[in-house]
């Protein structure tokens, strides 16, 4: 029997909704507050996959989580990339104007900051997730309060949209990851992405060296992110994603890698979701 998804938030969150486009709307989902609870669950063999955000296209990398997979060792395998849009919902019956307060997840709030410099009276509060949000909203018959969350929050805990598409930057996408224990992939003509991470000596042109070998291994670099090495300030890790048309060309690539960057690992090899 298949083990159910671990997400951050509840049914009807973004993360939720990653699980039924990625699966075909088959899985169950393990609903946890926070991502470390998300981890937990695959540690504990609760679950066998994970869905995790890991950047979006408007607040940029979600730095905690590169480092909770790289810290537990788990694996990458698969990627997903969402369009967010965010409503602002409430019980029926209210106007923006009646709307004294509107909770969500700070991250929805900075992608909505825009909007409500136009209703000035509003307060915005942060919460710990989107949908969870309009449940309570909609389980304690909340007046004056909104929530800013997917159209799929309001249709399942029954809120009406008071206006859609609220966030600054239209065209706003958020890359999720999907995440076991370890990557038992056994066919590598499908695998033409991979997340590395290392670290480099404190020398002049170590990175500039290391990125050309992706270069002339035919590698495209599609994200690069560092992370300070908290045992040892004022020095970084890097986590790097790459595509690649030729599985060969990635190995050329990750055996030179191994010769010049220090703790190198690989954090996923998968398939390419903007093929």
């Amino acid at each position: 029997m298949k083990k159910p998804i671990a997400i951050q938030g509840i049914k009807g969150s973004f993360h939720h909704e990653v699980v039924q486009n990625y699966f075909n709307g088959e899985a169950e989902v393990v609903e946890c507050m926070t991502f470390d609870s998300v981890i937990d669950t695959l540690l504990e063999e609760q679950t066998d996959e994970i869905v995790m955000a890991l950047e979006n296209s408007i607040a940029g990398s979600i730095i905690p989580n590169y480092a909770l997979i790289d810290n537990h060792n788990l694996s990458i395998v698969g990627e997903c990339y969402l369009d967010i849009q965010h409503s602002l919902m409430a019980l029926s019956n209210q106007s923006i104007e009646d709307i004294l307060e509107v909770h969500s997840h700070p991250m929805a709030l900075l992608q909505c900051k825009v909007f409500f410099r136009e209703y000035p009276h509003i307060k915005l509060v942060e919460a710990k997730d989107t949908a969870d949000v309009a449940k309570q909203i909609s389980e304690q018959n909340l007046k004056g309060i909104a929530a800013i969350a997917s159209k799929n929050a309001a249709q399942l805990y029954g809120l009406n949209v008071l206006a859609e598409s609220i966030q600054t930057i239209k065209h706003n996408e958020t890359r999720f990851v999907i995440v076991r224990r370890e990557n038992n992939h056994t066919d590598n003509a499908h695998i033409n992405k991979a997340s590395l991470k290392f670290e480099l000596d404190h020398k002049r042109g170590s990175l500039a060296a290391l990125l050309n070998v992706l270069s002339d291994c035919k590698l495209n670099l599609t994200k690069i992110q560092s992370l300070p090495k908290i045992d040892t300030p004022w020095k970084y890790a890097f986590f790097v994603d790459v595509t690649f048309a030729d599985y060969k060309d990635y190995e050329k690539a990750k055996s030179i890698i191994g010769l010049m960057a220090e703790n190198f690992k690989i954090l996923g090899e998968y398939k390419n979701a903007r093929q």
